[in-house]
């Protein structure tokens, strides 16, 4: 990863926006850590116990998930800063003073990891037995693997029949796709990806069952808009905060410095750019039920919001300036829309259930790609026992006393691997 100092600049803005809009109670990334903040706000604990709860929330995922994955890989996935706003903000005084020293400590902390990733990588060119090249692997099934999503998700919420049905016509339109994908029309090499189009092909068939759900009475969604109405007035009073940190994100994605997620990361390092965005908005949509109310419930936003300016800026990569204001008008209507979009799934239930049941398929077939792809690449690294060292790190964290992350045990352990290997050949045992 090779950044000029426009990129520099870009992430360190960003890392400190998003630190000082996490130390005012604006918004933070962890989903995990939305629903606590109104108790420190509203003085039920105090700014330690929030601070000890958002280290433990996070600090796991930055280290164990989004960092290993982000070595050697040619963008950066977005926990390995953003998580790290909701430390740096919360650690710091909530006073004017710890704006400034968030705002710092987050540009710092954001250019160090940007211009760490790349020492880390210079140091591993370095070793006798240089296992960079094999990290690349542990990506490689999500490109493919992430197209059975939608499916997973119908599994969930419709039953394994039409399942199986999304997940045929889902292959069928793959085979058709890599068999006659390639053409040419008016005198122009058109080529339409397989991965991309039955992705597309599944979403709408998801999208099509979750919409034939339809709801007969009020849900929950408008009786929370009005119950927490101070909560929201609350989101929309930083609008343009949030609109700025909105443009920062996608200016990011735009200029392939943050990838919201490993899925998009894996098709972005393959150069595949048109499917990371859809892969992108996919996740997005799953995303918005659950942005939305917790939101209303808190008065706290997410500094990405939905995840959508991911998306945009991967779609304007070619212009990054209208990545960023386009970004920014999209987190601007994500805030002044939150009521009038929470309302209205209420009309549509099926797509509001189908929210919960994306973000289960996304990280089922996630945490199984990323395992696979951890498992060659430890055999790659150390023939004969690459598998019996990422499936036996994988089966003892489950009954460890204090687990890792499981999306962040493959990865893990093959750079435990490449670490061990070069130690044994130091030594002449390998």
């Amino acid at each position: 990863m090779d950044f000029n100092l426009i990129q520099i600049i870009a992430i360190a803005t960003l890392g400190a926006l998003g630190s000082v809009l996490v130390n005012r109670g604006v918004a933070v990334f962890n989903d995990g850590l939305r629903p606590i903040m109104p108790e420190y706000l509203e003085g039920r604990i105090t700014r330690g116990e929030l601070a000890a709860t958002s280290f433990a929330l996070s600090f796991g995922l930055i280290i164990g998930f989004g960092i290993p994955l982000s070595i050697g890989a040619t963008i950066i996935i977005g926990h390995s800063i953003l998580l790290a706003c909701d430390i740096i903000g919360i650690w710091t005084p909530y006073n004017k003073i710890g704006i400034a020293l968030a705002g710092i400590i987050g540009a710092v902390y954001s250019i160090g990891i940007v211009l760490g990733l790349q020492f880390v990588v210079d140091i591993f060119n370095q070793l006798p037995v240089n296992f960079l090249d094999s990290l690349s692997l542990i990506g490689n099934p999500i490109i493919i693997a992430f197209t059975v999503f939608p499916a997973v998700a119908v599994g969930y919420q419709h039953g394994l029949k039409k399942a199986a049905v999304t997940g045929l016509i889902t292959l069928a339109s793959y085979l058709l796709l890599a068999k006659f994908g390639t053409f040419t029309l008016a005198g122009y090499d058109v080529s339409l990806s397989p991965e991309g189009i039955s992705l597309l092909v599944g979403m709408l068939m998801m999208v099509y069952l979750a919409s034939r759900i339809k709801g007969d009475e009020e849900t929950t969604n408008a009786d929370l808009v009005n119950i927490f109405e101070e909560r929201v007035n609350r989101i929309r009073k930083n609008r343009w905060l949030l609109a700025l940190m909105g443009g920062l994100v996608a200016l990011a994605s735009a200029m392939l410095i943050l990838a919201v997620d490993a899925m998009p990361q894996a098709l972005i390092n393959d150069g595949k750019i048109t499917e990371a965005a859809i892969t992108t908005f996919a996740r997005a949509i799953g995303f918005i039920p659950l942005v939305f109310s917790t939101a209303i419930v808190t008065g706290v936003y997410g500094l990405a919001g939905t995840t959508l300016v991911f998306a945009v800026g991967l779609i304007f990569r070619d212009i990054p300036i209208l990545a960023f204001v386009l970004g920014a008008l999209v987190m601007y209507l994500e805030v002044i829309s939150l009521s009038a979009v929470s309302k209205g799934m209420d009309k549509l239930p099926g797509i509001r259930e189908m929210g919960e049941h994306i973000r289960t398929s996304l990280t089922d077939v996630l945490g199984i790609a990323i395992l696979i792809g951890s498992a060659m690449a430890g055999e790659k690294i150390a023939p004969g026992i690459g598998f019996f060292w990422v499936i036996g790190f994988y089966l003892i964290n489950r009954i460890s006393k204090k687990p890792l992350v499981e999306l962040a045990v493959g990865p893990i352990a093959v750079i435990l691997l490449g670490i061990l290997v070069n130690v044994l050949h130091l030594v002449g045992l390998w």
